[in-house]
């Protein structure tokens, strides 16, 4: 897993704020309730997980693209971890952009996380009911069960 960031440092060992941003409104929410939650001023790292097999989250202007081009999804999870970014430095947050390449996208948000000291994932998750919602899976819940730190897991309501 190759990550990249806008200064390439490495996080401070007190640890960043990792947000899960994948361009949904579910992402943009989650950030916007983490500074109701979490000190003002902190370091976020807003990450961007993309796959060449499978987008994997949704480029900002409704862009379409094909997954065989993975320049072109490079190029868009760039754009959609600076969106995520500029939505963390508005509500507060110290926030850099991110980008990792990872299948599945839990994998990318705890590899990041490791490899930066971070203590923190903060991720918005879909709140399913029912056998289909448990067998069907989702990033929040791999990601608590294989984060060996904190997760902030962020509902909308309804």
């Amino acid at each position: 897993m190759e990550a990249t960031s806008a200064s390439g440092a490495p996080c401070e060992a007190a640890g960043p704020a990792i947000f899960a941003y994948d361009g949904s409104d579910l992402a943009a929410y989650a950030i916007e309730q983490a500074a109701v939650q979490l000190a003002p001023g902190r370091e976020a790292l807003v990450v961007c997980v993309w796959q060449p097999s499978d987008v994997g989250f949704m480029p900002i202007e409704g862009r379409h693209l094909h997954a065989a081009a993975a320049n072109e999804v490079a190029e868009a999870a760039k754009e959609t971890a600076a969106h995520g970014a500029e939505i963390a430095a508005r509500v507060g947050f110290r926030a850099q952009p991110l980008t990792v390449e990872a299948a599945p996208t839990w994998k990318g948000l705890v590899a990041v996380a490791e490899d930066h000291r971070c203590g923190l994932i903060v991720i918005g998750s879909h709140q399913r009911n029912g056998l289909l919602g448990h067998l069907a899976g989702s990033v929040a819940a791999a990601t608590v069960s294989h984060f060996e730190s904190s997760v902030l897991v962020i509902h909308k309501p309804h």
